[in-house]
């Protein structure tokens, strides 16, 4: 018999027969797991099984390639939280779709799931207004890029220009370029957010959409190219009503 415990956040819940389900949840120890959950539908279970909750797993099968069965205990109902604001549920959505869809199963990822976890309590128990939470999702996407092989580099200029003018990051390279380096070119590089700069910057809604609208870039040409729906529609539908916010 295979069996483990860990905690998790709900990514994906997908209806499976009479009243049951298949759990996908982004583990801290085991990255991406999927497993049974008998009753799912039931009033006691329902709450549990909103995405972005983070709760306790028993997951045990017969051998460890099979889909195996979870029991569920709740440690914190994100989904709660959240759900009410229709900015902060639209980047949950795109936030699980995004993990769901781009990484491997059964692959660890610690780093990334603290930092999944330390913007869920950010968005859950911070602030309405976007300026409060935006840049560190966009920092997220960041960091999933990252995970998934996409670093950009914001540090310095790709063109040789000073480091404390950035200004642009080039969609080919993800490398950052100053102002003056990139103004031959500026047509066709990305504003780079102002809170992604060296010395920081506003994060207001306006840098926040720039923000999106980089990484989304990143996310289509890289991580997504290959997918046959290429990026999540949650994630589409988010910078778009950020963008008409």
């Amino acid at each position: 018999m295979e069996n483990w415990t860990d905690q998790g956040i709900v990514l994906h819940v997908l209806p499976h027969g009479e009243g049951a389900a298949v759990l996908k949840l982004f583990t801290e120890t085991r990255g991406l797991h999927a497993g049974y959950v008998h009753g799912a539908h039931s009033a006691s279970k329902r709450p549990l099984l909103e995405i972005g909750n983070l709760l306790h797993g028993d997951w045990h099968a017969k051998i460890d390639d099979q889909l195996g069965t979870y029991k569920l205990e709740l440690e914190q109902q994100f989904a709660a939280m959240i759900m009410e604001d229709r900015q902060k549920m639209a980047a949950l959505k795109a936030l699980t779709s995004l993990l769901s869809e781009s990484l491997p199963e059964r692959e660890a990822h610690p780093d990334l799931y603290h930092t999944t976890l330390a913007l869920l309590t950010i968005m859950a128990f911070g602030a309405d207004e976007i300026a409060a939470w935006g840049a560190a999702y966009v920092k997220w996407e960041i960091a999933l890029l990252r995970e998934l092989g996409f670093s950009l580099d914001l540090t310095r200029c790709a063109g040789g220009g000073s480091a404390q003018e950035l200004g642009y990051i080039s969609p080919k390279t993800g490398c950052a370029v100053s102002y003056s380096a990139g103004e031959p070119y500026k047509d066709k590089l990305l504003p780079l957010p102002a809170f992604l700069k060296p010395n920081g910057g506003p994060e207001d809604e306006e840098e926040i959409v720039k923000g999106l609208h980089m990484t989304g870039a990143f996310l289509e040409k890289w991580a997504f190219a290959q997918h046959t729906k290429g990026v999540p529609e949650a994630r589409r539908d988010f910078s778009i009503i950020i963008s008409q916010n």
